[in-house]
């Protein structure tokens, strides 16, 4: 056989064979992508799930969890479950991997301040600094305790909480009467009456009115059927 006719066919067998590797090299590639694909999952979302919870999910679909010892305030995961995970939610990621996640350990807590005896402003200005908040406010009357004063608090001073309870003292409920209708009565025997009840009374009359006794009451300040009090002023104007 020729030299030239041997050399073409060994060229044709050489070619031939990086052919057919080209061919098994792109066929294992695809293999192997496929494979890496079948592999893996996505990352589920974790977040807020107590952790039992949390790795069943992960286990679910071939995924492992690491929980980190050191465990994160959040105002809005309750103790105990994830706040933090990482990968992401949504991830593609090969199945075995581990999940490393943060557990909550609940909303930031502060030492609650001694607030018995405080106005209530002083109150509210104290637990704002601290970063604490108000849980509720409730209030009653009373002459024993100091009027607008914090009396009793929840939780207790030096305890670990997030929001505080008051109980203020609004002070001893003022009384009231109804103002009676003097019209026509004896100013002098309406005054007299009035001031043995605190009342703060003032007579005036400068001028007679016909067919009306000297010294009856003919206007009053304030008139029948308002309310007032004992600190209140009451004028009488009387025929003369």
């Amino acid at each position: 056989m020729p030299l030239r006719a041997r050399v073409w066919g060994l060229g044709k067998l050489l070619l031939l064979a990086g052919a057919l590797a080209a061919t098994f090299l792109l066929f294992a590639l695809v293999t192997m992508r496929v494979a890496l694909r079948a592999r893996a999952v996505q990352v589920p979302n974790l977040v807020g799930a107590p952790v039992a919870t949390a790795s069943r999910t992960a286990a679910d679909v071939g995924l492992t969890l690491r929980i980190d010892p050191n465990q994160r305030p959040d105002e809005r995961v309750a103790a105990g479950s994830i706040t933090q995970q990482e990968p992401a939610p949504g991830v593609q990621a090969r199945r075995q991997r581990t999940i490393r996640v943060w557990v909550s350990s609940g909303p930031r807590t502060t030492t609650v301040p001694a607030l018995v005896g405080q106005t209530e402003r002083t109150a509210r200005m104290r637990l704002d600094e601290d970063g604490l908040d108000i849980a509720a406010v409730s209030e009653f009357r009373s002459p024993d305790y100091p009027a607008d004063a914090v009396v009793a608090q929840d939780p207790a001073p030096t305890s670990r909480a997030p929001s505080v309870s008051m109980l203020l003292n609004r002070g001893e409920q003022a009384t009231t009467y109804v103002m009676p209708d003097l019209i026509g009565t004896s100013g002098a025997r309406a005054a007299e009456t009035l001031r043995t009840r605190g009342f703060r009374v003032s007579i005036v009359g400068s001028q007679p009115y016909q067919g009306v006794p000297s010294g009856t009451v003919v206007r009053q300040q304030p008139a029948g059927g308002f309310r007032v009090g004992p600190a209140d002023s009451i004028s009488l104007e009387v025929s003369r």
